[in-house]
């Protein structure tokens, strides 16, 4: 059974800073003969201990919570398909029922960097690229297996930094088809482009939008199919205050030359966590094929995977 192994390492130091507390005392003046004055005072700085001790337990518990609530702003983060964040998916997919007899399978690993570069004060390009690592085998009779790279998806959201005064993030731009397959059967053969754009919202934990894109080969295998293909994919998602996100979405695509959907439902739950310094957030659950081609996948399917966090500082 052929193997695919990916080695990717790519370490990131985190700074975590912290705060110390200073403390100060109170002397009694020598010239105080008064004994009563004395014993206020000695009261006094008893009083001045206890409330700075009170401060200092206070202020000890704070750090606890900190890093609950950073975690689940990354975590939100996450669910922004443009935050400025330095993330790596790797998003592993199986899917199932190709073929006439639907005993075909196929096997995806997606590595799916995103890099925001700031281009001003006001504006950011965000670089959002797919690279599909394949095995599949029996998608139609005589097909075999194939192993390897796919065609890669390249896509740039140009962004403004801060959302719109009603709250919405928002990036438009180019996506680029790229025909890097290793085998005739894992791509295209064809270069394409077209326009993408992303529209969402966040609020009390919430996340919700939609990405598009539409993409038209103008180059390639004249003896290959030409792509005309529409991507929808609408989202919703829920993060916790301990980071835990639960998603819902779809990966549409419809095919203008074949004149077919292909509809998987995916839901997901991810949790973000942090191993040493470094961040990740690791992810499963399941899809469902509610339309695909005759040849294409049906059924229940699985994603599951991680994701890489880097600071963009």
């Amino acid at each position: 059974m052929t193997q695919v192994w990916i080695f990717w390492i790519s370490p990131l130091l985190l700074t975590v800073t912290g705060a110390a507390l200073a403390q100060s005392g109170l002397q009694h003046q020598p010239d105080m003969g008064v004994m009563l004055g004395e014993f206020e005072t000695a009261i006094a700085g008893t009083e001045f201990r206890l409330d700075f001790g009170a401060m200092q337990d206070e202020a000890s518990a704070r750090p606890s919570a900190a890093p609950a609530a950073d975690a689940a702003e990354l975590a939100k983060k996450l669910s922004n398909p443009i935050a400025s964040l330095i993330s790596v998916p790797f998003q592993f997919n199986f899917d199932r029922g190709f073929g006439p007899d639907d005993d075909g399978e196929r096997y995806t690993l997606n590595i799916q960097p995103v890099i925001p570069i700031s281009l001003n004060e006001q504006w950011n390009v965000i670089s959002r690229t797919i690279v599909p690592i394949t095995h599949q085998d029996d998608l139609f009779p005589g097909a075999g297996d194939q192993t390897g790279l796919g065609d890669i998806v390249q896509s740039l959201f140009f962004s403004p930094k801060e959302p719109t005064s009603g709250g919405l993030i928002w990036g438009a731009g180019p996506v680029f088809l790229i025909p890097s397959a290793t085998d005739d059967l894992l791509g295209s053969e064809k270069f394409g482009i077209g326009p993408t754009v992303v529209l969402l919202k966040q609020e009390k934990g919430w996340t919700y939008g939609a990405l598009a894109n539409h993409i038209w080969s103008v180059a390639g295998d004249g003896d290959r199919a030409d792509v005309n293909a529409t991507f929808l994919q609408p989202f919703l998602s829920y993060t916790t205050r301990d980071a835990w996100t639960f998603a819902l979405n779809t990966e549409s695509t419809y095919d203008w030359e074949a004149e077919e959907w292909s509809v998987p439902i995916n839901a997901v739950v991810s949790k973000l966590v942090t191993l040493g310094d470094q961040p990740i957030q690791f992810f499963a659950g399941v899809r469902y094929w509610a339309d695909s081609p005759d040849t294409g996948p049906e059924g229940f399917g699985f994603r599951a995977g991680f994701t890489l966090l880097f600071s963009t500082n």
